[in-house]
């Protein structure tokens, strides 16, 4: 048999999460939360994790959930740890990822009394939660110190306190496990907090509620018609999970001359005639005199969305000028309204709704897309062009990089300029890319590809910028690193996207508060946590590099790429005038 905390709603609480299936348990040590520690160590249904960092931790367990598509639980003490899970709450919230936040808290009558390591902890995350499922005290556990100091509570009991908790965990688990929402379960503990005992029975504490979820009501055939009467239709999709939409319906959208598909590398779709690179489209577009007459020309009748975030500041400034008679977005839980222009939110899965509307294959007689696939086969002519004229910079690294990615690895992008450089380039097809996009912080991507590689069974491969390396650099700390695992570190010695932004003076001031020029390199760094270390600086190195970089190893490894600070900008926003 086995033994559980002797505080009811710590048993209660594990017990519920057993019921749920909820198996990945990723816990930063603590004391008021050893209720919760030697309850779920205790239970082999259990696969625990051990991360010091509180934001690395939440991090990690990020990536479980969103590799495994299943809710991962994050484990706390009281006080400023909690608050360490934000960014990462945050992150969930905007990406559909149930991230299960459980805090421990100190009883109500110790919160604003001075003592020690002690916040408001309840509603914490409030405008960024799915739920905050808030419980109350055990009444039958340290009952003289109840009595003590608010014997009010005791007009309770202990079983109207279960009644209520249990109801709490339902509802939070519900949506975590059916509107894939990240939600907070903040559980107060009072001492002694250490003592076992064995659990007899395992009683049923929830019941198999349905999903919260509703599929839309709505008729697909209003859609059908409307989609085979517009002449120019444009499909764009955000992050995506790849495998998502079957190949079939892919082609009948290529197919189709009334439609352009626009898609980015976390979009995981692919197909020739499909348009991967947004901003190759609509950058000479703006540079262009006629540009007014060119973007009505791509101005489509009907946007068809779905997936998460797009990464692309241009087409979200195009379609907010050049807005589409209708916005059709296509998601079970949520819509935004990114463009300023949605007319309809349909609450389905985006393969179901393609495969309605696109079933008798019928193409609408339009030279909307032929005309754009001229332009496409022309930047792609003039970038080939510009790779072999240009020097050794970040773009050029990107374009090796990515050719040079093997089959069917994981694919995880840092933000900022990282993830807008991959967007320029082809990925290998089988690739499956991933990137923190909900609130595109540059906080916690490598604790969030070291989390997404625990079971992927492909290598996994994080593409990461300098400040979000050494920002993130807790999570070489974590001990469920693969061997499999790869790191790029493209150093460019500060935050260089700031440098093609309008705010570019080259003073020193820029330099240190924008841009924070840096000197940092990774070499000790991963000599300290254990990891390969290989580095260049031109592009023979690079490609030598990569020649063993890939290959097996007992040990993870880290390629850091030197590339000119100065200059990177300036090839970069040439590209853009050379393709124009």
């Amino acid at each position: 048999m086995m033994k559980y905390s002797a505080i009811p709603s710590a048993k209660n609480l594990v017990l519920a999460f057993k019921e749920k299936g909820i198996k990945d348990i990723v816990i930063s040590p603590g004391s008021r939360n050893a209720p919760l520690i030697l309850s779920f160590t205790a239970d082999s249904f259990f696969n625990c994790f051990s991360i010091v960092d509180e934001r690395s931790a939440a991090f990690f367990a990020l990536g479980m959930a969103q590799n495994q598509k299943r809710p991962v639980a994050v484990v706390c003490t009281s006080g400023s740890a909690l608050l360490n899970y934000y960014p990462a709450v945050a992150e969930a919230y905007y990406s559909d990822i149930p991230l299960l936040v459980v805090s421990s808290d100190r009883p109500p009558y110790k919160i604003d009394v001075g003592d020690g390591q002690t916040i408001r902890q309840d509603n914490v995350f409030d405008r960024h939660i799915g739920y905050s499922a808030n419980l109350k005290l055990d009444v039958s556990h340290a009952t003289k110190k109840i009595q003590e100091y608010q014997p009010d509570l005791l007009q309770s009991t202990q079983k109207d306190v279960d009644k209520f908790n249990l109801k709490e965990l339902e509802t939070a688990l519900d949506i975590a496990l059916i509107d894939m929402l990240p939600v907070h379960i903040n559980i107060p503990f009072e001492e002694p907090l250490y003592e076992l005992q064995e659990l007899e029975s395992r009683p049923t504490l929830l019941s198999n509620r349905k999903g919260l979820a509703t599929e839309s009501k709505q008729s697909f055939i209003e859609f059908a018609d409307k989609w085979k009467a517009a002449s120019k239709k444009m499909v764009l999709v955000g992050v995506n999970y790849p495998n998502e939409i079957d190949q079939s319906l892919l082609d009948i959208l290529a197919k189709d001359p009334s439609v352009i598909v626009f898609t980015e590398t976390t979009s995981n779709l692919h197909h020739p005639e499909f348009f991967a690179s947004i901003d190759s489209i609509i950058f000479p577009i703006e540079k262009s005199a006629g540009q007014d007459d060119l973007f009505k020309n791509l101005q489509p009748e009907i946007l068809l969305t779905f997936g998460g975030l797009v990464v692309s500041k241009k087409v979200k400034a195009f379609l907010r000028k050049y807005r589409p008679k209708e916005h059709w977005h296509i998601n079970e839980i949520r819509a935004f309204d990114t463009y300023f222009s949605l007319t309809e939110h349909v609450k389905t899965n985006p393969e179901k709704f393609l495969r309605a509307i696109l079933k008798d294959a019928n193409v609408t007689h339009s030279d909307y897309a032929k005309h754009w696939k001229v332009k496409k086969l022309n930047y792609r002519k003039k970038r080939a062009q510009y790779l072999k004229e240009v020097p050794f910079t970040d773009f050029s690294a990107f374009h090796i990089i990515l050719q040079n990615v093997p089959k069917n690895y994981q694919l995880q992008l840092s933000n900022s300029s990282v993830v807008r450089y991959a967007q320029l380039f082809d990925v290998v097809p089988t690739l499956k890319v991933f990137c923190n996009r909900g609130t595109s912080g540059i906080d916690g991507s490598t604790s969030t590809a070291i989390g997404a590689s625990y079971y992927e069974t492909s290598p996994t491969l994080l593409i990461t910028g300098d400040l979000s390396f050494f920002y993130d650099s807790n999570a070489l700390w974590i001990n469920y690193i693969k061997s499999d695992f790869r790191i790029i570190l493209m150093n460019n010695s500060g935050g260089g996207i700031f440098r093609i932004l309008p705010g570019n003076d080259g003073s020193e001031t820029f330099e240190r508060y924008f841009e924070t020029k840096q000197n940092l390199n990774a070499e000790h760094l991963c000599h300290q946590y254990g990891l390969e270390y290989l580095k260049c600086g031109n592009k023979q190195q690079l490609e030598n590099s990569l020649n063993t970089f890939f290959k097996p190893s007992a040990k993870p490894r880290v390629l850091e790429i030197f590339t000119p600070r100065e200059l990177n900008d300036k090839i970069l926003l040439g590209y853009f005038d050379f393709i124009s």
